[in-house]
Order: C-alpha cells, then structure tokens, then sequence
C-alpha cells in the first residue's frame, strides 16, 4: 500500500497515510489533497501592457521607443523580443531582443505576440 501512496511533500516522509480523501505526514502533521494541483509560490507570474498573462519563451513586441541606458541606441515600437525567463525587480523580463541581444524589460512596456 506504501507504494500507492506519495511521500510527504512538505518532508518527504515516506510513511504519510489517507484518511478520506486527505493524505497525512505523522512526522511533520502535513495534511493535502493528493488531487490538488501545486502551485509554486514562489513563481513570477506576470502581464504585458493589456492584461495578457506571459510565460517564458513567448513572443513579445514593444509597444513604446525605448532608451537603451548607457547606449544611444533606441529600441523601436514593434521590436521584436523572446522571453528568456522572469525576474525579480524592476526590469522584470530577461529577453532576446532581435539585432540587439539580451536585454532586461519591464513588462509594462512589451505586448504578447498572437
């Protein structure tokens, strides 16, 4: 029956039990629904300048002339970016940009590609 059923998620104990439709840790008291889906809290989750939700690897186009600080290069609008991964901060959006290489973006400035 141990085989069935999956480790504790929160210390990895390997003798959690069911009860219902709950499983439980009697090591840590750790109760969860092994239905659930689990979601990170730590994740990043952000949107682009209309409300559309981004994940890493999308496509994005600006959608505002950009200054690129420490440079007199200016991107335009309609540059086209991919979405490297999420960041903490400000400039929340580590990308590629096309004929520019990686940059650093705030979401707020970038539109989802359809």
């Amino acid at each position: 029956m141990s085989d069935t059923i999956p480790p504790c998620p929160k210390c990895e104990s390997p003798y959690a039990y069911s009860d219902g439709t709950l499983l439980i840790c009697p090591e840590c008291a750790n109760e969860w629904n092994p239905n659930e889906v689990v979601v990170d809290p730590d994740a990043i989750i952000l949107n682009d300048a209309v409300g559309n939700l981004l994940a890493e690897g999308d496509k994005v186009t600006l959608i505002k002339d950009l200054k690129v600080k420490g440079s007199s290069l200016v991107l335009k609008v309609g540059t086209k970016a991919v979405i490297n991964r999420f960041v903490a901060g400000d400039h929340d959006i580590d990308c590629k940009v096309d004929g520019n290489g990686q940059m650093m973006l705030k979401s707020k400035f970038v539109k989802k590609q359809n």
